[in-house]
């Protein structure tokens, strides 16, 4: 597909949308000033900072934060450009415009390789960390929220002979040969993850880790607080502020369980002692006011009954506003190709992520789903447009559409989460696969021949999507002034070229089911207004709204083309890219609601559609 068919908003709606125009050219539009150009954001510190409270993410105005974007990025796995995300520091800043832009995002995952940042025993090199933190400056310049990852998956590639199937990162080579491991083997593996449970050499390299054999744990440790101490000595306050945390371990496994120990007490006994440990290595780097994201055993919440494990941090106590409960979730049956052929559908995915939300509440934790995303190649690939809506549905709300408007209430929280994963250079790589210069992988992420990159470079070099923009870059509210009560985004993404709606209108809104058609986006948000700072309400726009024509209907007011000042109206996200915000102001004590919609609509359209809302609204058991 062509970056400029990956770049048009509405695809095949164009006729209809057309049609619209041509219906409304003679009609008075919602009232509102004309649309204009607005200023640069200007730098808000307060806004920008990340802490916890209770089960939410907050900013230092108190509003409520939904962080949302992608990983960045898996070419850390590769050794290619030595465990960084990017060749370059030009890459890099590349990179973060186009996620800002063309994803949407908020907020990334920031990989950082430990076998990278502590090549021999004791030896912190802080040139990796150098180059490690000017590529991550990128992505806070464009008014992005970072948090580090030291990552790992099969524990370390050292482990991998040059001839293996599969490959590994994490560890350094120096921790491997301590260990002296058996040679490895997975047996029949048709998927690289069964090496977790099945590689002989890897579980053992597991185990050790988290019985500190050989004293690797500690050395782990070490090298994470050198990396937060430079990180917090050479980022500016003003970037500083814009790390919201870190995230200490991915995916752990306990590798091979003592006698009588499951996941459940294999967190209680070694994973959450290692968190704590991570905690005050925190603290003593100067990261004390920023959270820990801690994932649970990893097969907690598996959807294959066979991989599912105890575990999620049942047994841990309140976390706290120290800690954040950070999770993943892939649909494991259908990405194995055989275990589920059909397609996701509406709400499928509600009791996976209410799972989450549970936990996460029980936890007194916030809850941020840090990888999530389906292959775009290979067997279950047309899966992926209907896996990855039902996923982002069911991280916007714990109800499938059909429902949502019948009982709002228990639609729960928004949650937050990275995609995995945003990697510019998909299907451009150069890797010698273990080592072997025989073995050089240049397709998808070169990695286990995984391919889920949301993003490419085109001939010209220019960031172009693989998906469509209608799924990646959605509306959704980056910050609410108060309580968030229920959010809904149908983002009617394509499915081999056709609208996908799950999300309809009651048969008694016929003007707002007008309104919002059948084929063009639209989103709404409850909340009830509060807090006390002043600071407005903010929605993400994605670029497939065209301000001009943007139609908000809202107790506060209702407008098609909202200006740049108001109740409602349209500003640049912060970091000076073209990326754009809806601000909703003056929302008082009380509920409110805002309809965005990517159609116009006339003056007569917005009074009934706000009629409409209203009764809706007021009857839902919002409160």
């Amino acid at each position: 597909m062509t970056n400029q068919t990956m770049r048009e908003p509405h695809g095949s709606g164009r006729r209809t949308w057309a049609a619209v125009l041509v219906t409304l050219a003679s009609s008075a539009l919602c009232a509102g000033a004309p649309a204009r150009a607005a200023e640069p954001a200007p730098y808000d510190a307060r806004a920008a900072e990340v802490t916890v409270s209770g089960t939410h993410f907050v900013d230092g105005y108190g509003r409520e934060v939904v962080l949302r974007g992608f990983n960045v990025s898996g070419e850390t796995k590769l050794a290619e450009n030595g465990g960084l995300p990017f060749a370059s520091i030009e890459d890099a800043r590349k990179s973060a415009r186009a996620l800002r832009e063309l994803g949407g995002a908020n907020s990334v995952r920031f990989l950082l390789s430990w076998a990278a940042a502590e090549p021999a025993r004791g030896r912190v090199d802080e040139a990796y960390l150098a180059r490690a933190t000017a590529q991550l400056r990128e992505f806070l310049a464009v008014g992005l929220r970072v948090y580090p990852d030291f990552h790992q998956d099969l524990f370390s590639r050292h482990i991998f002979d040059k001839d293996s199937w599969y490959s590994g990162d994490g560890a350094p080579r120096w921790v491997v040969q301590a260990g002296g491991y058996p040679r490895e083997s997975c047996g029949i593996c048709a998927h690289w993850g069964q090496n977790i449970t099945q590689n002989q050499a890897v579980t053992k390299a597991m185990r050790d880790f988290w019985a500190n054999r050989n004293g690797i744990q500690d050395a782990f440790l070490d090298t994470a607080q050198a990396t937060m101490a430079y990180l917090a000595a050479h980022l500016d306050a003003t970037e500083l502020a814009q790390v919201a945390g870190f995230d200490p371990y991915n995916e752990p496994y306990a590798g091979q369980y003592a006698s009588g120990e499951d996941g459940a007490a294999w967190e209680q006994g070694r994973l959450w002692p290692f968190y704590e440990k991570f905690r005050a290595r925190m603290d003593a780097a100067g990261w004390r006011s920023k959270p820990a994201l801690v994932e649970p055993n990893m097969f907690w919440n598996s959807n294959l009954s066979f991989m599912k494990q105890p575990g999620g941090l049942g047994g841990v106590g309140v976390l706290g506003p120290r800690y954040v409960f950070n999770t993943h979730f892939y649909d494991q049956a259908r990405m194995s190709g055989f275990f589920n052929l059909t397609k996701a559908k509406d709400g499928e995915y509600a009791a996976d992520f209410n799972a989450v939300r549970n936990r996460a509440a029980a936890l007194n934790s916030p809850a941020i789903v840090s990888e999530f995303g389906h292959p775009l190649t290979g067997t279950s690939s047309d899966k992926a447009p209907s896996v990855l809506k039902g996923q982002y549905q069911a991280l916007d709300s714990g109800l499938g559409g059909r429902a949502w408007w019948q009982n709002p209430a228990a639609a729960g929280p928004v949650v937050s989460a990275t995609q995995w994963q945003w990697d510019i250079y998909s299907g451009r790589h150069h890797e010698a696969m273990n080592d072997n210069p025989n073995k050089i992988r240049t397709a998808g992420d070169a990695w286990n021949d995984e391919d889920l990159s949301a993003v490419r470079l085109d001939d010209a070099g220019t960031p172009v999507l693989r998906q469509d923009a209608r799924l990646l870059d959605r509306l959704y509210p980056s910050a609410v002034a108060g309580h968030t009560l229920a959010f809904l985004y149908e983002d009617r993404s394509r499915d081999a070229g056709t609208a996908t709606t799950w999300s309809r209108m009651p048969a008694d809104m016929p003007e707002s089911a007008r309104l919002v058609g059948a084929e063009l986006p639209y989103g709404v948000l409850v909340w009830r207004g509060g807090g006390g700072s002043g600071a407005p309400t903010e929605l993400h726009l994605p670029a497939g709204f065209d301000p001009a024509s943007t139609t908000v209907v809202s107790d506060l007011g209702t407008v098609t083309g909202p200006g740049t000042t108001g109740a409602i109206a349209v500003a640049p996200e912060p970091g000076g890219t073209r990326a754009r915000r809806i601000v909703l102001s003056g929302a008082a004590e009380g509920l409110h609601f805002a309809l965005v919609s990517a159609a116009p609509a006339t003056a007569e359209q917005c009074a009934a559609v706000l009629r409409e809302l209203g009764r809706w609204a007021a009857g839902a058991g919002l409160g």
